[in-house]
């Protein structure tokens, strides 16, 4: 994409934290770390709703973090949704950006130079290893934990859940800007996504848990 107006807010968030930033910051935005959530989620829809919530929400769960990962795809020309919108111009990721570093240079020039791990005096930090991928706009992270924030925050309805759920979400958005990988709009966007389909699949939940799943909990709270 030709914009640049949050190219300013980027280059404020991204800062070369040292080793154990790095570290730190990859890991929270790997797999562990949304792993852990959900087996954290499941455990306790479980424990206040029963087995056959429980099915629903894995269902759900599982299809509106698929969807939300499908949509973003679609912008950045990956995943099976890639091809729905071929004329959208797909915008780099900002370690593949030359105007964040002041040059005048093809993008490919640049992309081979972090693909190589090129030694300068680089404004943009990106960390050992987080050298991948082209394009950013939309962020495919921002969309999953938002996605899973958005529907599992109205079903366990606790505060002190709903202010984990946030956290997680700012710290995962956060974790992509460190590593480079994603603008602040590209995070906006995906947080976007997320929240139309995690909450799209909240109410097809709720919907089928009045129909389906209060047996088993009326039928566990009278056998007590």
């Amino acid at each position: 994409m030709h914009y640049d107006c949050d190219h300013g807010l980027f280059l404020a968030l991204n800062f070369d934290g040292g080793p154990t930033m790095d570290r730190l910051m990859t890991f929270v935005s790997g797999p562990i770390v949304q792993a852990l959530l959900g087996v954290v989620i499941l455990w306790i829809v479980g424990r206040r709703a029963g087995w056959r919530n429980l099915l629903l929400f894995v269902a759900c769960a599982a299809l509106a973090l698929a969807l939300g990962d499908l949509l973003a795809g679609i912008f950045k020309h990956s995943g099976p949704l890639k091809h729905l919108w071929p004329d959208f111009p797909p915008r780099l990721r900002p370690m593949f950006t030359p105007a964040l570093e002041g040059l005048d240079l093809p993008a490919d020039s640049l992309i081979a130079l972090r693909r190589a791990y090129a030694p300068g005096p680089w404004a943009v930090h990106v960390p050992a290893g987080a050298v991948a991928g082209l394009y950013g706009t939309v962020s495919s992270h921002a969309a999953v934990i938002t996605a899973l924030a958005a529907l599992a925050i109205p079903v366990i309805r606790r505060r002190w859940f709903t202010i984990t759920m946030c956290a997680a979400v700012l710290l995962v958005c956060y974790s992509r800007i460190y590593l480079a990988k994603h603008f602040p709009i590209d995070l906006l966007l995906g947080a976007g996504v997320g929240l139309v389909t995690g909450w799209g699949f909240y109410l097809v939940y709720r919907t089928l848990s009045r129909r389906f799943g209060r047996r088993t909990h009326d039928g566990m709270a009278n056998g007590r």
